[in-house]
């Protein structure tokens, strides 16, 4: 005779197998991504583009994982195996914040991740560096959060919902007007119907905080350690020609910067990318970084962007066609830079 134990643990075992079935991660994949979180944990490689993922997959420092080479799930190929020694898991994102958060948010709740290096390419803010830099910021913010003020308001005046808590007008704005171009060389000045776009910081709700109850942050840190031991990148060897005719004035450099910025706008206007720099003091510029950021800091996972500068945004630089013609050296310029840095930890 079974002994009532025996029957609950044949219950038990029954649900489980009823829930996996019915679950939105179906029971095969399960299986899967309970094998793969038994060899963890795993650094987590977030890239945003075939295109910058290729030279990555191409190194001989990046060795499958012969058993599972990958898994797919939600429309995301999650790939297995190690760099220098180190159990990694890489995920490409697709375009924007929407896809790289979402990306981000699946590889932390579905597998054993210790940290997460994201890296890419980037226009660049900052005419002092050049195309084939690689950057590594301090902090990461979102540009593209905005508080739209109604025509004929101005900085004195309250945003809507501000008094709610919802809006503030800390961080600074934009005023169209200041960019209008006249054809009259009396007139000194014109008004915009845009008015201004007032920067906002992002909610987030951490793991370690009350459900429903939003913290807020505009400048989001890397984390502490992984910008320290960047610091070791300075002078990497970089990839300064596209070929043996196509040559960049100096050789790259790799460098630790204080700040970069990402909207869901790819940005290629000379007056923003000035503006961004002056008001921000901003580096490099892309659509991906600080989404995943903000995934990382909310589930309090170490975090740390790498980006090599594929162009001077909205352009002015010597060089012409700058990002397509040195988006493939930047791209390998990133992977060189991560391979490192993965060997740093």
């Amino acid at each position: 005779m079974e002994s009532p134990m025996m029957l609950v643990g044949v219950v038990i075992m029954l649900l489980e197998i009823s829930l996996m079935a019915h679950a939105a991660v179906p029971a095969t994949v399960l299986k899967q991504i309970d094998m793969v979180n038994k060899n963890g944990p795993y650094l987590g490689i977030v890239v945003p583009n075939a295109f910058e993922m290729n030279p990555l997959l191409q190194s001989p420092s990046l060795v499958v994982d012969p058993t599972l080479p990958h898994l797919d799930f939600s429309g995301r190929r999650f790939r297995f195996g190690h760099i220098r020694g180190k159990k990694v898991i890489v995920v490409m994102t697709g375009l924007s914040m929407l896809n790289a958060g979402t990306t981000t948010e699946l590889l932390l709740t579905l597998f054993k991740v210790t940290g997460v290096l994201h890296y890419g390419i980037a226009g660049n803010a900052d005419p002092e560096l050049e195309i084939g830099d690689v950057t590594i910021p301090e902090y990461w913010a979102h540009t593209g959060l905005w508080n739209w003020q109604r025509f004929g308001d101005g900085p004195e005046d309250e945003l809507a919902l501000e008094s709610n808590g919802d809006y503030t007008r800390e961080i600074g704005f934009l005023k169209f007007s200041n960019f209008n171009t006249v054809e009259t060389k009396n007139e000194t000045s014109l008004d915009n119907l845009l008015n201004n776009v007032w920067y906002q910081p992002e909610e987030i709700f951490p793991v370690d905080g009350t459900p429903e109850i939003r913290q807020r942050v505009f400048w989001i840190p890397v984390d502490r350690q992984y910008f320290s031991a960047a610091k070791k990148l300075e002078g990497l060897k970089l990839e300064g020609c596209v070929n043996s005719t196509a040559c960049l004035p100096r050789a790259p450099v790799a460098v630790r910067v204080q700040r970069g910025v990402t909207a869901n706008v790819f940005v290629d206007n000379k007056s923003y990318r000035e503006f961004l720099h002056s008001t921000f003091n901003v580096t490099p510029i892309d659509m991906e970084s600080a989404a995943v950021a903000l995934v990382c800091l909310q589930q309090k996972i170490p975090f740390i962007a790498i980006r090599s500068l594929s162009d001077l945004a909205g352009g002015g630089s010597a060089l012409s066609n700058e990002a397509a013609a040195f988006a493939g050296l930047a791209s390998q310029n990133a992977v060189t830079a991560l391979i490192k840095f993965i060997t740093l930890l």
